[in-house]
């Protein structure tokens, strides 16, 4: 494709992706497709000459987006936001266009330069201090990951021989909330899922650090060595916000890495009065927060804080003597931060959304999207038959419709009757979850394009659905 060829093409996206976002609120939430669907309508075989750009666009059209959910859709309540504002969309095609090779800062002083100035900006919004330092991996899965391997290497004494030299097990402590990737990281460092310790939780699901401190005490005494200390602000079924300031004292008497995952819940921190949620994150070890989520940044980009950039970098880096450089030294190399050696100009995304957007957009957005959340939760509590299963901490109202005399498997079957009913209509979007061994209707708010009056319709959708079903979970 010549620059000219694809000047028109890009136009011709550009206008594409403008009247589909347009267009979206007529679209079904959530994809009806039936699996292999897309797989049939596409042939087997690779094209072998070009099909030309308006072939290209059909088949977007006719075949993936009637596959695809809508993230975007102001009715999509599911999971948590997975915002991609345009201006991000922008500095995707910039990146792209720009194609720069991230392995060193040889290879683009451009694109390491901006990650540090974008991580600062970012570490002052979010008012962490300056003894934190931050890189920009794809998820938080990945953030995860390297701090369990920064857990294991400090409890083991870097550089160290691996688990296999070590003379007594690593443990690493999280609630039973914490997000399905802190199990996964626990597994691929080599800790072991068996390894890792489920912390009993209050009423408000969140960890307790005196159940903590006696779990660790038993550990030790039981030949146990306790690596690492996950704690979620924000967790992933009912945003429950562990104690940080008490949790991270247990892990400084124990000497064990203390992870703060934030990773959807971060993006309040961007308003002040909010903060109390992560009070004494500046005794952690790391953070992960990603922008990806609420704050609107197209995905991937998820921010990760460390304390001591140094002990990073010694579990991290390589100096193979291709990547060797006369700048050593006097600069950043991103490649010594995390998993991979290449990487992609993320920063630009949050480079673009900050100035062509502004904060004080995004935190109003954020404003109002915890707005609706209280007004949802108002008319939840007040309606008799309804419940507020946790509290509202943030964007996510955890709900359950109790009709009377009904027990409590039952109740089970008629939630995921009704959140079923919702999906299956295509006009919201809703996630049911399992808590403490009962299932719960998820409403999470954050879609840049939801308004009030999508919020009250909801409501009126939710007290359509559980009378439209039986209260066992038989539709009507």
């Amino acid at each position: 494709m010549t620059p000219d060829e694809y000047r028109a093409a890009g136009h011709r996206l550009v206008d594409w992706v403008a009247d589909f976002r347009e267009a979206i609120e007529e679209l079904p939430v959530r994809s009806g497709a039936i699996p292999g669907q897309v797989l049939a309508a596409l042939p087997s075989e690779p094209p072998q000459v070009p099909d030309g750009l308006e072939a290209l666009i059909s088949d977007l059209e006719t075949i993936i987006v009637p596959a695809s959910t809508h993230p975007q859709h102001p009715r999509y309540l599911a999971f948590f936001p997975a915002n991609a504002s345009l201006s991000t969309a922008l500095a995707d095609i910039v990146s792209t266009g720009l194609g720069q090779l991230g392995i060193t800062w040889e290879s683009s002083p451009a694109l390491t330069e901006l990650e540090t100035v974008v991580c600062d900006w970012m570490r002052v919004l979010y008012g962490l201090s300056d003894s934190w330092s931050g890189t920009i991996h794809d998820t938080a899965s990945t953030a995860a990951l390297v701090a369990m391997i920064c857990a294991r290497e400090r409890a083991l004494g870097h550089p160290s021989g691996g688990l296999q030299a070590a003379d007594r097990p690593l443990v690493v402590y999280a609630t039973g909330q914490a997000h399905s990737s802190v199990t996964k990281a626990v597994a691929l460092s080599g800790i072991g899922p068996s390894n890792l310790r489920q912390v009993e939780t209050d009423d408000e699901l969140a960890m307790r650090p005196e159940v903590l401190r006696r779990m660790i005490r038993a550990d030790i005494e039981g030949g146990l060595v306790p690596a690492a200390i996950v704690a979620t602000v924000g967790t992933t079924a009912t945003t429950a916000v562990d104690p940080v300031a008490d949790i991270a004292a247990v892990a400084a008497d124990f000497g064990a890495w203390l992870h703060v995952d934030a990773a959807m819940a971060g993006s309040v921190m961007l308003l002040e009065d909010y903060r109390w949620m992560w009070e004494g994150v500046e005794a952690a070890d790391s953070i992960s927060i990603n922008p990806h989520k609420w704050m609107g940044t197209a995905l991937d980009c998820s921010l990760y804080f460390v304390r001591d950039s140094a002990e990073l970098r010694a579990v991290m880096a390589t100096n193979p003597s291709y990547l060797r450089s006369a700048a050593d030294g006097d600069v950043i190399q991103y490649r010594d931060w995390g998993i991979p050696l290449g990487r992609r100009f993320r920063a630009l995304k949050l480079w673009f959304q900050l100035r062509l957007d502004g904060i004080d957009a995004i935190r109003a957005r954020i404003r109002r999207d915890l707005e609706h959340a209280r007004w949802l939760a108002g008319v939840v509590a007040a309606e008799p038959g309804w419940e507020l299963v946790t509290p509202t901490n943030l964007q996510t109202v955890c709900v359950r419709h109790r009709p009377p005399g009904l027990a409590a498997g039952d109740v089970d079957a008629h939630t995921r009757a009704w959140v079923a009913a919702i999906n299956d209509s295509g006009e919201f979007y809703l996630t049911p979850a399992e808590v403490d061994g009962r299932w719960i209707a998820r409403i999470s708010f954050g879609a840049e394009r939801t308004e009030h009056h999508h919020v009250m319709r909801l409501w009126e959708r939710m007290r359509e659905a559980v009378s439209g079903v039986e209260p066992w979970g038989v539709p009507r």
